[in-house]
């Protein structure tokens, strides 16, 4: 298993918004975490990240702890978040520069990919563009291609849908399809089943912040979100 998340609970305050969480996401796969508003997924991928740190239950990562050797645990994840975050002061063309510089990337190779993203993307020509330029959608679009272009072993995705053009969810979902085919696992939130069901294998539901459900993704299609 790519990912192993096993009796987690957690949370931001007293009370535990997370009880007992636990779910794999297999080797090469593309697993969907799907719930309504308030049900945990966006705690649970704040502790898979290690933005938050868990009470109880353990998170690995293609064997990596992530208490016990965090750096090596987060090196393996490329992260696109629900809503985009960049830096006002820095144009598209700086972020991949940065984004190379930090993740100690190789510039020609990386540059390579960045560009074959930016034009599937149609973002090449606004690489002089700093982000008060960007529309919701574009912004998201660079979220995807900073994510993409270092080619991780594993992908975490929070609602990649919101804002996106339909051109740019078909790319974006082709993207996924290639790089799960090459190797790679994604960890993916929505709430646009349609989307995600043709290309994931398997879907974990959450509720008041349980796993009440998992399986195989072509469970998705009679999936009963309860109200309760």
């Amino acid at each position: 298993m790519a990912l192993i998340v096993k009796n987690l609970s957690g949370g931001y305050g007293q009370a535990p918004v997370l009880h007992d969480v636990t779910f794999t996401v297999p080797d090469q796969s593309v697993t969907a975490l799907v719930g309504l508003n308030g049900s945990g997924k966006s705690t649970t991928i704040n502790h898979i990240i290690g933005l938050l740190p868990p009470r109880t239950g353990t998170i690995t990562l293609n064997g990596v702890d992530l208490i016990s050797d965090p750096f090596a645990y987060k090196r393996q994840i490329a992260y696109i978040p629900e809503q985009p975050v960049l830096y006002q002061e820095l144009t598209l063309r700086e972020h991949i520069d940065l984004m190379i510089r930090i993740y100690h990337l190789e510039a020609k190779r990386t540059w390579q990919e960045a560009n074959q993203l930016l034009e599937r993307f149609r973002l090449a020509h606004k690489l002089d563009w700093f982000p008060i330029y960007f529309s919701k959608g574009m912004r998201q679009k660079v979220m995807i291609v900073l994510a993409f272009m270092a080619k991780a072993p594993f992908y975490i995705i929070d609602e990649p849908f919101l804002g996106l053009d339909v051109l740019a969810v078909d790319d974006l979902l082709a993207l996924i399809d290639e790089r799960r085919a090459a190797g790679a696992s994604i960890l993916l939130t929505t709430h646009v089943l349609e989307n995600i069901m043709p290309h994931a294998q398997s879907y974990v539901y959450l509720a008041k912040g349980r796993v009440e459900k998992q399986g195989p993704a072509s469970d998705l299609v009679n999936l009963e979100m309860s109200r309760d």
